[in-house]
Formats: structure tokens, sequence, C-alpha cells
């Protein structure tokens, strides 16, 4: 896989900023086109009593969304600095399903975490999770306060599965300039054959890799995986996303729920 165009999600959230960077970072490095996208939607509202006035809240509240659109092109025309291929886009509509439309020309989309602790990131900001499930594309996902997604350890976690796979592959571009690669193998079902067969998938494709056994993590597959991570200093984690049912992960609870709620560093996953 070849990365050509980047999509990265803008809002007017505290983290946007830095989010917009990073992203204009890696298009630089890959190199490749870089597309900011936002979307507001327009409150509606029932025509009921007195329809001149309903009309102009309406209207108050279109211009009020039109403003914030303008805010967040000046923010990426700002962040993306002077990049050579850079496109705006944006429209009067639910942010999910514009992302997911713009996302046909993506080869990654860039968004930002939403973990508790990291505020209210306003009303043009994508559920991350959601994005996950409509793109079909692989996502980055960003915690608030990175910059620049480095080039040093990338951690690959391993489980059996085709989300699996197709994460590995489509991080290739980004593995390919790593330092170094660690393959996780993860859970009570993790074995070393699991991990050594894709760190033999990487070798194919001129990659070194190290492999690593996490097998009954007591504390959660998610937490485990952040933990190895931590020690390994790495800057990017590649993992399957919603592996089982998203209804399932998010009433129980699962790694990917956990991972994009509480990551400190990029993360890299496919649905």
């Amino acid at each position: 896989m070849t990365i050509r165009t980047i999509m990265v999600s803008v809002d007017l959230g505290a983290a946007t900023a830095d989010r917009v960077q990073l992203a204009a970072g890696l298009a630089e490095r890959l190199p490749a086109r870089l597309i900011g996208a936002g979307a507001c939607r327009v409150p509606s509202f029932l025509p009921v009593g007195d329809m001149l006035a309903v009309e102009r809240i309406y209207e108050d509240e279109e211009q009020r969304a039109r403003e914030q659109l303008e805010g967040a092109k000046a923010l990426f025309e700002r962040e993306a600095g002077a990049l050579p291929r850079t496109e705006w886009r944006s429209a009067l509509a639910e942010p999910l399903a514009f992302h997911a439309e713009q996302a046909r020309e993506a080869d990654l989309v860039v968004v930002g975490r939403q973990g508790p602790t990291d505020g209210d990131p306003g009303p043009m900001a994508v559920p991350t999770g959601a994005v996950l499930m409509a793109v079909g594309r692989p996502v980055l996902v960003v915690p608030p306060g990175l910059e620049r997604l480095g080039p040093g350890c990338a951690v690959v976690a391993w489980k059996d599965t085709r989300e699996a796979r197709r994460a590995v592959r489509d991080a290739l571009p980004l593995l390919s300039r790593a330092d170094r690669i660690c393959v996780a193998a993860v859970g009570p079902d993790a074995h070393h054959a699991g991990a050594e067969g894709v760190a033999a998938y990487l070798a194919g494709h001129g990659l070194t890799a190290t492999t690593h056994l996490l097998p009954d993590p007591v504390i959660g597959a998610g937490d485990a995986l952040l933990r190895f991570a931590g020690r390994e200093g790495a800057d990017l984690l590649v993992m399957g996303a919603y592996g089982h049912s998203r209804l399932r992960e998010w009433i129980f609870g699962g790694a990917t729920r956990d991972i994009l709620q509480t990551t400190p560093i990029c993360c890299l996953m496919s649905h």
C-alpha cells in the first residue's frame, strides 16, 4: 500500500492545531496530498408558532455554522504551513456522514482521540469509533498534545483476525519508516507462531521485527498493549479494530474501546 492522500478531521477543539501539524508533517515525509475536512450541522427546528421567528433562528444558526467552518479553514491553512498540495473540504452537514463521504479519496484518515478527560471537542468533531466503522479506510487516532509522529518504535498488536491482518498491511508505509518494530501477540490464544508469521510477512517487505508474547494480561488486553508500548518507547501502535461485535465492545468493553479513549501515542486502526 502507498499513502498518497491523507485526510485530517478539522474541528475547533483544543487539540486540533496539533493534529493538523502532525498530519502535515506526515504528508510532507511520505509525501502525500493533505485534505482538511470540516463539517457543521445546522440545527433543525419544528415549524411551530411564529414562522418568521423560526426562520430568523435558523438563519442565525446557519450563520454561526458558516463562521465555525471559516474558523476551521483558517486553522487548517495556518497549521498545514507551506505544504505544496493541500485542499480544504467543508459543508453544512452532519460531520460523520461528511467525513465518510470525503474519505473515498483518502488512503489514511487522521482523527483526534476522544477520551473522558479530553474535554469537549465541539459540534464539528466526529466520534472516533463511528469513524472507524464508517470510512472504510485505516484511521490514525492522535491523542492531544502530539504535533509529530516520530520514526522511532512501532508496536504491532497481533491477534489472528482479518482486522489485524488488514491493519498490518495498511500500516506498511509507516512501518517502513520506523527505526524498530515489535510484534506483540496478546490474549489467552496468543502464540509465537502467529507473531513470527507477521514478522515473516514484514520481512518479505524488507522490514525486521522482534516478536513478543503477552498471553494472559490480568489488566486487560488494551492496558497490556499500552504498557508494553510504553516500555518499548513506542511512537505508534498498529492494531485491528472491533474484532468483536461493536455493540458488544461498547457494552462490555474491549481493547478497541480502551485504546480509543486512553492511548497516549498515535494508533493506526483498521476495521
